[in-house]
């Protein structure tokens, strides 16, 4: 299912490994990846593109849809220019605006109808900080710009598992104080949802992780299984959404076990991401479930200390790029039946 839209990819920190994948998606092209469109300077993609000695010819454009004439031979740039030359590994606080500029038009073009779906190269937040960025990362910059009422959730997706942890960057002490009834619901709401309309499930499958080991021994290891995350699982079930758990975290990722559910919902966030990046460490994807547009993004930094150097690998990027271009199709699809 192919998406009619181009693709907004937003420029990321131009410091860092960013623009290097996107001329490596593009350069290495295959017939699944998706038209899509870069928000960045042209000129420092061409002199990227030079220094490392890829044969990536840059074309600017003025609108999306000039990206769909353009793709088969060259790399479409909807140009956003920086203020400060790059220097790679170094990020200058003089380009923050642009990097989050890109990702404002980005949301903008989607929203009215003129790319199919955002994907966000890496950010340093740190330097957008020093900024003035008052958001806590992407994710919650997304949800402003979605509108009130936006509730995101984080998936990691590769191509044997998908995982949701209900809680995300938060000391591992307060995991425990936030796991809450209602918490784990939502995420398990949004979850199914998205399985079935992003990613064609009809009936999605959730397992849903307990928080102790061996989910808690019936309560003789904690009580944050018994008393939170069983009934949480009978409210899911309760609504009709087939959810089992809580189930023991060291025994949920075996390829058999993979088999009998679609997503997993993890207490926090090593137990989530520490299964997926051990099954595909170049191939991950984040999502962001809940939004009223697609975003995906690499699951992985800036890597400042290989900017620059070649050495980028573009898996993620590209592996994102395809998983967005396949939602945005269901979307579209979607729309297009149902008026």
């Amino acid at each position: 299912m192919a998406v009619s839209l181009p693709l907004a990819l937003t420029m990321g920190e131009p410091a860092g490994i960013g623009g290097e994948i996107a001329l490596k998606a593009w350069l290495n092209r295959t017939p699944e990846l998706p038209c899509f469109f870069l928000i960045d300077d042209p000129a420092r993609l061409t002199a990227l593109a030079g220094m490392l000695g890829y044969a990536v010819p840059i074309a600017s454009i003025d609108s999306p849809m000039q990206a769909t004439d353009v793709f088969a031979s060259a790399l479409p740039v909807l140009p956003e220019t920086l203020a400060t030359p790059v220097a790679y590994g170094r990020p200058d606080i003089a380009n923050a605006a642009a990097v989050i500029r890109s990702i404002d038009r980005a949301v903008a073009l989607v929203q009215r109808g003129e790319a199919g779906a955002v994907v966000t190269n890496p950010i340093q937040k740190q330097t957008l900080y020093e900024a003035g960025f008052r958001h806590p990362g992407h994710t919650e910059y997304l949800a402003e710009l979605a509108g009130p009422g936006t509730q995101p959730v984080m998936m990691l997706a590769c191509r044997q598992l998908k995982v949701v942890p209900v809680t995300i960057h938060v000391a591992l002490a307060r995991v425990p104080g936030l796991l809450t009834l209602d918490a784990i619901i939502s995420v398990g709401r949004i979850t199914a949802a998205a399985l079935a309309r992003d990613f064609g499930i009809p009936a999605p499958r959730l397992a849903i992780a307990g928080l102790n080991p061996h989910a808690g021994e019936a309560g003789t290891i904690g009580r944050e299984d018994v008393e939170i995350i069983a009934p949480a699982v009978e409210a899911l079930r309760a609504e009709g959404i087939d959810a089992r758990g809580p189930l023991s975290a060291d025994t949920m990722f075996h390829a058999e076990a993979r088999e009998t559910y679609d997503a997993a919902l993890c207490m926090y966030h090593d137990q989530a991401l520490i299964p997926i990046k051990t099954l595909d460490f170049h191939g991950g994807v984040n999502v962001t479930l809940g939004l009223p547009f697609v975003r995906t993004s690499p699951d992985h930094g800036t890597a400042l200390a290989i900017a620059g150097t070649g050495t980028a690998n573009e898996a993620s990027l590209r592996e994102a790029l395809i998983l967005a271009g396949e939602m945005a199709a269901r979307r579209l699809h979607a729309l297009r039946l149902h008026g």
